[in-house]
């Protein structure tokens, strides 16, 4: 099991229209071959921030599968110029 880990800074006064956004976009990774779960949450001290955390059964599931597929294209035109600056993302494997 792979967790997806983004921090998103999106713009100031946007949040709202980011969220409903997401939502929208919420299908188009959940149908993912190798999708497990997503959560997104706000920071409660820096509210443009967000932290999405996605499970995959592997990396290859995300940077192969997700990414290289024509629902990622409209991921991105969803939500990319909500992100100022763009998200950081990595991948983490449980330690135990």
């Amino acid at each position: 099991m792979i967790l997806e880990h983004a921090i998103l800074p999106v713009r100031s006064g946007s949040e709202v229209e980011f969220e409903a956004a997401f939502e929208q976009a919420r299908p188009l990774i959940s149908g993912q071959p190798g999708f497990e779960s997503l959560s997104l949450s706000r920071s409660k001290e820096s509210p443009s921030q967000y932290l999405l955390l996605v499970q995959w059964n592997s990396t290859e599931d995300h940077t192969e599968g997700f990414r290289k597929s024509p629902e990622y294209e409209t991921w991105k035109r969803l939500l990319r110029h909500f992100y100022d600056p763009h998200p950081v993302v990595e991948h983490f494997t449980e330690v135990n």
